[in-house]
């Protein structure tokens, strides 16, 4: 929907020699294709050449059954791309691939760094990107440039000298012509984990409903500033830096699937809590508990749950209306949510209704999923949120709109209510939804909701995100205590 803060990217990497290793990175996006629905991509290498294949589209759009067959090798890794830096265009699209004279290197990543303009500049007085033909605008491009100049025929060695100069969130896979390697940065914002499928098959995925469908079992995670190396002599680990634990919580409040397993926790299970807290801090007199689907289900569940009142299923969805639905004029975004959503009149009218969501981001959808209940016949509409108010922009893969569209920064709760038209608004408090993780508060990345960024954030980024000026009253500064 418009306004939505968007998914982050999703990255696979396969070592399996005795495999088809294409469609196994085929069917692991198809997995992941929640996380991004602008472009697909897969790398694939023999141990002498390699061939990267990308496309706009979602990952059916980007393959056949003749693509497939002439993606073959002993390695690959894969990509879907929400853009959170550089233009959705081909060119953008992921994996990036880039050589040298010591060898080839492609590369995917999940995240957002914060000093793109340092590793642009630095790559420039090194010499340029050794892809001179390059006509890429992203960070990920900047950073499989600088491995390539640095490769001197050890690939491991090249990464583990990247690495350390990149600041903001990314998890990696990179790809040569032999291993697979994957990396998360230090804070460890975005997830990766480690699969197994048989003796001889390794997978590296940013879920693990992406090992579920292939049918492997879940190792480990990658852990925060690791990079894990897979080749023919099985995995190896070196850490690169010293884990400084700060994984983004929207993950677990949106962005992963119910059924993917994160930081120990089922998704599903802990946006249930989220609902049953949310139930415990903001009781209301009603009769229908319903969720916006589909992300808002677990969380109105377990508020039903808690409270008492009936669960039921408010909205019928329009699952074939894709989040890249072109909308050319305003008067179609603004008619955007009747095109996914129709609500259920015999199950509304004359209800007082508990309406449950993840978040409101610029409060337009919610506004018009009010109005539309009203419509429907809706005696009372209370809206419950089960995450905090939003109220600062994401810096580290996470694509909101810019601060000062954040009806959350601009508005109080009762402002909000009045804006949305609902009769009641209650947010999940900050600590209710740490608290129904079942993880410790201390390991996340709470930044869009408490403005306690954990990597520094150049003044230009701010700038880029047209938050409020730099220094004045309410802005956010670089710092995990700001």
């Amino acid at each position: 929907m418009p306004g939505e803060a968007r998914d982050a990217c999703g990255v696979v990497g396969i070592y399996a020699p005795d495999e088809d290793v294409a469609r196994l990175t085929y069917y692991a996006l198809y997995a992941l294709q929640h996380r991004g629905q602008e472009s697909a991509g897969i790398a694939v290498a023999d141990g002498n050449n390699m061939v990267v294949y990308k496309e706009l589209g979602l990952v059916s759009q980007a393959f056949d059954e003749t693509v497939l067959r002439s993606l073959s090798g002993r390695t690959a890794i894969g990509h879907v791309r929400y853009s959170t830096t550089g233009s959705t265009s081909w060119e953008n699209a992921q994996p990036t691939y880039k050589s040298g004279p010591h060898g080839q290197v492609a590369l995917a990543h999940n995240g957002n760094l914060v000093n793109s303009l340092d590793l642009k500049r630095s790559l420039a007085s090194a010499g340029g990107d050794p892809t001179p033909r390059s006509k890429a605008s992203t960070d990920t491009d900047l950073v499989a440039a600088h491995i390539a100049r640095s490769n001197n025929g050890d690939t491991k060695a090249a990464i583990l000298e990247v690495l350390p100069i990149l600041k903001g969130a990314y998890s990696f896979t990179i790809m040569d012509e032999h291993c697979v390697y994957g990396a998360r940065d230090p804070q460890g914002f975005r997830p990766l984990c480690i699969g197994r499928l048989g003796d001889n098959c390794w997978i590296l995925a940013s879920e693990t409903c992406a090992l579920d469908l292939l049918g492997a079992h879940f190792v480990r995670d990658v852990k925060p500033g690791e990079l894990v190396v897979i080749g023919k002599d099985g995995i190896e680990s070196h850490v690169f830096a010293s884990p400084q634990h700060a994984a983004c919580i929207f993950e677990h409040v949106y962005f992963a699937r119910p059924d993917s397993t994160l930081m120990g926790q089922n998704v599903y299970a802990t946006r249930y809590r989220m609902g049953t807290r949310l139930a415990e801090e903001a009781p209301v007199v009603a009769e229908l508990v319903m969720p916006v689907p589909d992300s808002g289900v677990p969380a109105a569940q377990g508020y039903a749950f808690a409270s008492g009142v009936p669960y039921g299923e408010g909205f019928v969805k329009n699952r074939y209306v894709g989040r890249t639905f072109i909308q050319p004029t305003q008067a179609m975004r603004e008619q955007g949510i009747r095109m996914k959503l129709n609500p259920l009149r015999e199950v509304i009218a004359g209800k007082r209704v508990v309406v449950v969501d993840d978040s409101i981001v610029r409060g337009n959808t919610t506004r018009q999923i009010v109005a539309m209940l009203r419509d429907a016949g809706a005696r009372e509409v209370h809206m419950r949120i089960s995450s905090p108010p939003i109220k600062w922009p994401c810096f580290y893969g996470i694509d909101m709109p810019d601060g000062d569209m954040l009806i959350g920064a601009r508005m109080g709760i009762d402002e909000i209510k009045e804006h949305i038209g609902a009769d009641s608004l209650a947010y999940l408090s900050l600590d209710g939804m740490v608290g129904a993780t079942e993880i410790p508060g201390d390991e996340f990345c709470t930044a869009c909701f408490s403005s306690r960024y954990p990597v520094e954030v150049p003044d230009h980024e701010l700038r880029d995100k047209h938050v409020l000026e730099i220094g004045a009253p309410g802005a956010p500064r670089s710092g995990r205590d700001t």
